[in-house]
């Protein structure tokens, strides 16, 4: 019988690539792609702690910070636009004659941002826990932040009249209590440990005010009534039509303000203050004036909108390693986006 070959074979050749490795750079014949490469995907979602940061200026706007009642992230800066100001008076009105006032327009134009900063409640809010008055670190602006003499309250999803008074009702005493700290730092508490706060907060302003059934309405009318505070309520549109159906309440609304979209020129004139590295004011170039229009096209105005359109432009930008908005890079952040009805 014949015997067995026991001569190993000879081991294969380790395979060497025989192309050269890929060019990563998007083809600018195919146009922006919103896709980042698998190598370059960590370096967009988790920024190297190496990298220098940027000079002042570059980049989006500063990331925005919690407001003190927990509620919703808002900047403290804001642009100044038409419907801004004529908030401004609204509430101004509001409190001069301790009326009820409504506001209403569609999400995302501006409403909160514009009450929070009337009210200065991003300042104002961790200072009402009661555990030390405003100024009492050296704040310079606190005669600015109580100048308003508003407090601003966000209702819960679930929510009854008797939590509502007591929380509307703890933050104006806490507001009541800083300015009288405030305006008389020397004096001191009585036998009772109460401060005379009660006529301090001039000013409440209810926002997601749609979330308030008819229980919780009529206690806003009573502690309207009881206070002679003045009362905004701010909601979706349609909120008009359904606070007519509560006469008492309805009777005593003194002024209404729709608060509007922001114009197509209004709108150039943010992207251009708000996001100066993007060069969308530059007027002189055709692409930039085309992009601009499509964003206008896009968002129609909404302000929450141009802020998460903006930061899928910067996204494609940097993907594409591209410095100038052009209306392709506008149409292709704009797939990335969910966008419904406004």
């Amino acid at each position: 019988m014949a015997k067995a070959d026991d001569t190993p074979e000879p081991a294969a050749e380790p395979a060497t690539p025989s192309d050269t490795p890929k060019d990563n750079t998007p083809d600018p014949a195919s146009g922006p792609t919103a896709e980042a490469h698998p190598d370059d995907r960590d370096s967009l979602d988790r920024p190297d702690v190496t990298d220098r940061p940027a000079p002042p200026g570059v980049g989006s706007p500063p990331r925005q910070s919690a407001g003190g009642d927990g509620h919703r992230p808002v900047d403290v800066s804001i642009v100044i636009t038409k419907e801004h100001r004529l908030f401004i008076e609204f509430a101004d009105a509001v409190r001069r004659e301790r009326y009820v006032g409504l506001c209403f327009g569609a999400p995302g134009v501006g409403k909160t941002q514009s009450a929070r900063h009337y009210s200065q409640w991003d300042q104002l809010a961790g200072h009402l826990d009661g555990t030390r008055p405003v100024g009492s670190n050296g704040e310079a602006s606190a005669g600015q932040i109580l100048a308003a003499r508003a407090v601003m309250y966000t209702p819960k999803v679930h929510n009854t009249p008797h939590n509502l008074d007591k929380e509307i009702s703890f933050l104006c005493d806490r507001l009541g209590w800083n300015v009288e700290l405030m305006l008389n730092p020397g004096r001191g508490i009585d036998e009772h440990g109460r401060l005379n706060t009660s006529t301090h907060a001039e000013l409440l302003i209810v926002d997601e005010a749609d979330r308030l059934k008819v229980g919780a309405l009529e206690q806003l009318r009573d502690h309207h009534d009881r206070t002679g505070i003045g009362l905004i309520l701010i909601g979706m549109p349609g909120i008009e039509k359904r606070l007519a159906r509560y006469p008492q309440l309805y009777s005593r609304v003194g002024f209404v303000h729709h608060y509007k979209p922001m114009s197509a020129d209004e709108q150039a004139f943010v992207l251009a203050r708000s996001w100066p590295h993007l060069n969308l004011g530059d007027a002189d170039d055709y692409a930039t004036t085309e992009a601009l229009a499509a964003i206008t096209r896009i968002t129609s105005g909404n302000f929450r909108l141009t802020v998460r359109l903006v930061g899928q432009i910067e996204r494609v930008l940097k993907i594409n390693n591209m410095s100038i908005v052009t209306k392709e890079v506008v149409e292709t952040a704009r797939k990335n986006l969910v966008i419904g009805s406004m």
